[in-house]
């Protein structure tokens, strides 16, 4: 069995509207409470790097079993959207929707289309971020393929 470790260092200076720092490895920013919670809204925060995590996992993810089954592809992008419910003062991440667009080439064989499909859809379950959130956030996939 292996084991990674990661780490990260935080710093915050002041109280809940104030502006702090996290860096690890390859990440270097500043954090605070987004404006839409009523915070100053400077660098990132908790919910972006929450859907920025699950985003990549899944894509990075999606990328590798294109691979390994041996699936060319013209271009992969997408775009995820982070739902945060806030009621009665509680806030709960609720949703994490990603929105992956794969371009083929025309050649592609209506198997290989199929192949495409099922692992788009494999992708998430097979994500270790996505694992971590199971039975805490939704996460689901809206794919188009062209």
């Amino acid at each position: 069995m292996a084991e990674h470790e990661f780490h990260l260092k935080a710093e915050w200076p002041g109280l809940r509207n104030d502006v702090g720092t996290i860096e690890t490895l390859n990440l270097n920013t500043q954090v605070s409470i987004p404006i839409e919670m009523d915070g100053p809204g400077i660098g990132t925060n908790p919910d972006e790097m929450l859907l920025g995590a699950a985003a990549t996992c899944y894509i990075i993810t999606l990328a590798a079993m294109l691979e390994r089954n041996g699936i060319e592809k013209e271009n992969l992008t997408m775009e995820s959207v982070g739902i945060v419910d806030v009621t009665n003062g509680v806030i709960t991440y609720k949703k994490i929707i990603h929105k992956p667009e794969i371009i083929l080439p025309e050649d592609t064989t209506e198997k290989k289309r199929i192949i495409v499909q099922r692992l788009i859809m494999k992708a998430e379950t097979s994500c270790m971020i996505s694992r971590a959130l199971k039975g805490n956030v939704e996460v689901s996939v809206e794919p188009i393929i062209q």
